[in-house]
């Protein structure tokens, strides 16, 4: 979050309140507000809840740190075969929820003294589009600008199921006044996994139900089998083919789930984890003519520019890829192309992800099955392997590496992987994909050893 120093020669227009007008304090929202400002522009951004966005302050950055807090549960099990003596191991949830909350709050007041420090102005209200060059804010004022830039990004779905009430999504965890004893967590993608292992790690009784009979759906086959093998040794039940009839609460709290494709559930909460949709309800588009898909995400071309010349969108109420360092470079490309020296199009390409399970996942490239659609005839190399540290705990749990290759150029187009600090090694390998380096140069690196991300350059 340091100041952008532009040596661009933007001048403000005096034709409106402002130059550029953003609706959403998030992560893309926030990088597009200082760039703009650092190459001159005269900036305001409207905000109706918090500073931050979805990833600060209930996404990625909490969760995160529950998925910390949860690591302590093994390693404190597993500290005794190192020596340790650890008497008694006691969690208490209040402390870990209070501390997160304390640091959400911190990093949102550095978010929003970066956009004091490069002179945005920040307005905490809601804001509607009322035309091309026009907002009105919560207040009954309303501003005009030359562009208008929505980063509104994406809420959970919840779907209309009878009961739903009952139900919570990724948004209301982080404030849970205590530990359910049985949790039902609903889907099977990264974020349903991911809580699926704090939770299970935390004491907590966990059962997916997923309406297909696939976790992960897009993540490399092997990777998601392997999660599914671990998960389901650690002790976390799976109800495959599966879906809610409706959710019934007991007078003593508890909720009764009336099943379709496998029995009733009883449980102490229930978490909705079935994806998110672009948050445009109510900012007007609809009125101005912006375009908008079959999800309600706000069509964009290249530039991140709408149907309409001067609306702009970028981040997760595109629906394209809902990932915070897209959201950040789309909003710096905007910026820079819009009221800097330009910018060149964002490479969408070889976008590395994780799944912040137990153990995490971590790919970049194509999957086996994508390379096999793609380029006909590939390679594979993988190493099936228990870390060191798994080995002296006596933890069974295994890793496993995978490089997908194109047979045809030996170019390394897809590294998957599974295993503790995944994605902190993937970072580094991600470079490797996505420079078109081959499988030669990989075994040509002298290894780094004893570490896990030697395997990468020891498969043969």
């Amino acid at each position: 979050m340091n100041d952008y120093k532009s040596s661009s020669d933007f001048k403000s227009s005096s034709e409106f309140d402002y130059d550029l007008f953003v609706i959403g304090a998030g992560s893309g929202g926030v990088r597009a507000s200082r760039i703009a400002a650092g190459h001159g522009a005269n900036v305001a951004v409207a905000e109706e809840y918090r500073v931050g966005g979805t990833c600060v302050i209930r996404g990625c950055v909490p969760k995160k740190l529950l998925v910390y807090g949860a690591h302590f549960a093994e390693d404190l099990n597993d500290a005794s075969m190192f020596g340790w003596d650890v008497p008694v191991k006691r969690f208490d949830w209040s402390v870990l929820r209070d501390n997160v909350s304390a640091e959400v709050d911190r990093l949102e007041g550095l978010y929003g003294q970066t956009l004091d420090n490069n002179k945005v102005t920040l307005i905490a209200e809601r804001a509607v589009i009322e035309g091309p060059n026009m907002v009105r804010l919560a207040s009954g004022k309303s501003v005009t600008a030359g562009k208008i830039l929505i980063a509104t990004g994406a809420q959970p779905y919840m779907p209309p199921i009878d009961g739903i009430e009952h139900a919570i999504s990724s948004n209301e965890v982080f404030g849970l006044e205590k530990m359910p004893g049985r949790i039902v967590i609903v889907g099977g993608g990264y974020i349903a996994n991911e809580f699926a292992g704090v939770f299970h790690q935390f004491g907590s009784h966990v059962t997916i139900v997923n309406r297909s009979d696939t976790i992960l759906r897009g993540y490399d086959e092997q990777m998601r089998d392997r999660l599914l093998q671990i998960s389901l040794a650690k002790g976390i039940d799976f109800r495959f083919n599966s879906t809610f009839d409706r959710i019934e609460k007991r007078e003593d709290g508890s909720l009764h789930m009336v099943m379709t494709g496998c029995d009733d559930i009883e449980a102490d909460q229930v978490l909705f984890a079935v994806g998110r949709e672009p948050n445009v309800g109510g900012l007007g588009l609809e009125a101005v003519g912006v375009n908008l898909g079959k999800r309600g995400e706000i069509m964009v071309d290249a530039t991140n520019r709408t149907n309409v010349a001067s609306i702009f969108a970028v981040g997760d109420v595109t629906d394209r890829i809902q990932l915070t360092p897209v959201a950040i470079r789309e909003g710096q490309a905007f910026a820079d192309r819009e009221f800097g020296a330009g910018a060149p199009p964002i490479d969408y390409a070889n976008i590395p992800n994780a799944v912040f399970s137990h153990p995490p996942i971590a790919g970049v490239g194509l999957t086996e099955s994508g390379a096999k659609e793609k380029y006909g005839t590939i390679k594979t190399f993988t190493s099936d392997f228990r870390a060191m540290k798994n080995v002296l705990a006596g933890r069974n749990e295994r890793s496993l590496y995978k490089l997908v290759v194109d047979a045809a150029t030996d170019v390394v187009v897809g590294i998957h992987m599974i295993g503790p600090d995944a994605p902190e090694i993937l970072q580094a390998a991600a470079i490797a994909v996505k420079a078109g380096l081959k499988k030669e140069d990989f075994d040509a690196t002298v290894a780094l050893h004893p570490t896990m991300s030697e395997e990468l350059v020891l498969m043969r």
